[in-house]
């Protein structure tokens, strides 16, 4: 699987995990000088509570266009270290 935003690879794997139909790629297969901390936080039920990143791509930035789960519930723990997308970011095979 492939994540891209603004024409660049930003994330890729073949081991995503899929929730709520949304893939989850390991942390280790982002392309981290794309992504800066945003301070955004939020809350889900049943997963915990969501941390986000902004990526940056030649001089654009994509507010708050990936989440993670710094400790996720214990059902969906297998997502531990892992980042999804949204806001415009394709992810395709």
């Amino acid at each position: 699987m492939k994540a891209i935003w603004n024409g660049k690879v930003i994330a890729q794997s073949d081991e995503t995990i899929i929730i709520e139909s949304n893939h989850y790629f390991p942390r280790s297969a982002i392309a981290s000088e794309y992504f800066i901390e945003s301070s955004k936080t939020t809350h889900c039920p049943w997963k915990g509570d969501a941390s986000y990143f902004s990526i940056v791509i030649d001089g654009k930035t994509n507010l708050d266009a990936a989440w993670y789960y710094p400790n996720p519930k214990d059902a969906v723990k297998e997502i531990t270290g892992m980042v999804a997308f949204w806001r415009g970011v394709t992810v395709s095979a």
